[in-house]
């Protein structure tokens, strides 16, 4: 007969078991069109891209977008062909290249472009697309992708775009894949006179057209992924602060509706500076410095846009009033602001090559909201929340998605995800360790684009443990690992029941009321000494420890 050890115990227990013996994963199906959007051909690494100008009038009335991109590369290898993306329901004008239009052809959302000889290998060259359409309008922005049109108080247009998943493709031309970011950008937004377009990086210049529309000249100096690319188009209210942060002074630019200004200087000024002090502390300097920090309302509850954070949580604490962890300590703060610009750091400063790699953004972020309580409230507040957030977990389809056909997994990848990282710092067990390994990703990976090995691999070598057995387990399957225990002739014996072969994950146990030990236990049973355990007092750490326990 088994007995267990408390009523959370139960329930990891019965999930645990309950997915093991019946609940598979389901088979993802995937079509030409996924692996067209998702796969890095031959067509897409022959070019890196170095800079994009990107210039797009926004017709409001007729939700209606016409304009260019110009494409400046360097040729990685030989190629007279190449692939950039479009969604299908934007027509392209023209491509230019040198004077004359090139000749195309479309598949999908794809488009394959030939050039009258060949690019040799390191040479710098360009295009130019010009296109025009009615744009996708997303029907649940930020979770879809497109363009949001919606009214402020008084009525004037207030729209903007989010389409992280579904690909910047939705609404500008680009070469839609998360492997290759953009070195420099230029933003050219117009929109109707009497209005403003916000988009990333800084302001340079603002120009009256003739046709009653206002040009926003913005431009990006920092590398940047396409998704975070937005247009935020309203009759905005500008203030601003500045931040002393570890590379010098920070501008601090907040866009708000009118109506919500005197509310936006009270919430950003609550939030932001405590936000940037907390995770400068943890992951080294805000990564874009020459892009300045802006947050910009928007009519969506938020986006990681880099350099220029949408913000749509209504100026209250929690997630839309929330609490997502049942703690109480995520009513203290804003969840946009917090995990939003948590982003700059994990998503754009360190952005996963393929998107089946969301974790890489995801895990992190969602964690960075446990060490900001923690900056704030201590350390066992933060553990509290991390821990609170797992009513969230699914535990149905695995984190990872599936490689080369543009497919994220499951969005356990946030509560999942930054309850595993709290495991692998309990592991790691030294503070100080794990601060240099957060930092240390952000400084060895700066401004690049990262695949799943090389961040398990970073972590392995910094910490002095192999935990690439625990990321597995988490990441690549939908069950978590049991801790079976068994009393046998006077000894007490251990094992992981996992999916993973060779899984051997360090876990803390202890007769309850005394002191945690370490043990590490693999898949066939060990004998550890714990002397005066029994099946009654026997306990394992479950706070820090998303697992289940099994006594026999």
């Amino acid at each position: 007969m088994k007995s267990f050890l408390s009523l959370s115990i139960i329930l990891f227990v019965a999930v645990s078991f309950r997915v093991h013996s019946q609940v598979k994963a389901p088979i993802p199906v995937f079509t030409r069109s996924d692996s067209l959007r998702g796969e890095l051909t031959p067509l897409r690494t022959c070019y890196d891209i170095n800079y994009y100008h990107l210039d797009v009038k926004v017709n409001i009335d007729d939700r209606f977008i016409s304009g260019s991109n110009e494409f400046k590369f360097t040729a990685t290898t030989d190629f007279k062909l190449l692939q950039f993306d479009l969604f299908a329901n934007l027509k392209i004008e023209r491509i230019m290249y040198k004077g004359k239009e090139l000749p195309y052809t479309r598949e999908f959302n794809a488009v394959f472009v030939t050039f009258p000889t060949v690019i040799n290998k390191g040479k710098k060259d360009s295009f130019r697309v010009f296109y025009s359409g009615y744009p996708i309008v997303a029907k649940n922005a930020p979770w879809d992708g497109g363009f949001v049109f919606s009214k402020d108080a008084s009525g004037k247009p207030f729209v903007a775009t989010a389409c992280q998943g579904v690909g910047a493709s939705i609404w500008w031309p680009t070469k839609d894949h998360q492997s290759d970011e953009v070195d420099s950008m230029a933003i050219s937004i117009s929109v109707p006179n009497g209005l403003k377009d916000v988009s990333n990086g800084r302001l340079r210049a603002t120009k009256k057209l003739k046709d009653g529309y206002t040009r926003y000249d913005w431009f990006v100096a920092n590398s940047i992924n396409n998704y975070d690319v937005a247009i935020n188009i309203a009759d905005y209210a500008h203030f601003s602060d500045q931040y002393q942060g570890e590379k010098g002074m920070l501008s601090l630019d907040y866009w708000v509706l009118p109506e919500n200004l005197t509310n936006a200087k009270i919430q950003f000024g609550e939030n932001v500076k405590p936000m940037l002090e907390a995770f400068e502390h943890w992951f080294g300097p805000y990564p874009f410095y020459e892009d300045g920090y802006k947050l910009v309302e928007a009519p969506h509850l938020g986006m990681e846009h880099q350099s220029a954070v949408a913000y749509g949580n209504g100026y209250k604490n929690g997630y839309k009033g929330r609490d997502l962890s049942g703690t109480g300590w995520g009513l203290k703060w804003d969840f946009i602001i917090v995990h939003e610009s948590g982003h700059e750091w994990f998503g754009n400063n360190i952005t996963a090559k393929d998107i089946a790699d969301m974790w890489i953004h995801e895990s992190f972020t969602n964690y960075s909201e446990s060490l900001f309580v923690e900056s704030r409230y201590g350390k066992q507040a933060g553990l509290e929340y991390v821990h609170g957030t797992r009513g969230g977990i699914d535990n149905v389809e695995p984190i990872l998605g599936t490689y080369g056909v543009n497919n994220e997994g499951s969005g356990d990848m946030y509560e999942k995800g930054g309850n595993m990282l709290n495991m692998i710092r309990t592991i790691i067990n030294d503070d100080q360790k794990w601060l240099q390994i957060l930092r240390g990703l952000n400084k060895t990976f700066y401004h690049q684009t990262v695949t799943y090995k090389q961040i398990v691999d970073y972590i392995n070598k910094e910490s002095g443990k192999n935990l690439t057995t625990v990321f597995d387990q988490y990441l690549q399957h939908v069950n978590i690992p049991v801790l079976e225990v068994r009393f046998e002739n006077g000894k007490i014996l251990c094992r992981w029941i996992a999916d993973v072969k060779g899984f051997d994950m360090t876990v803390k146990v202890r007769i309850k009321g005394g002191q945690y030990q370490f043990i590490q236990p693999g898949t066939t049973f060990t004998a550890i000494d714990l002397p005066g355990a029994t099946k009654e007092n026997f306990e394992a750490d479950s706070f820090n420890f998303y697992i289940g326990i099994l006594i026999e």
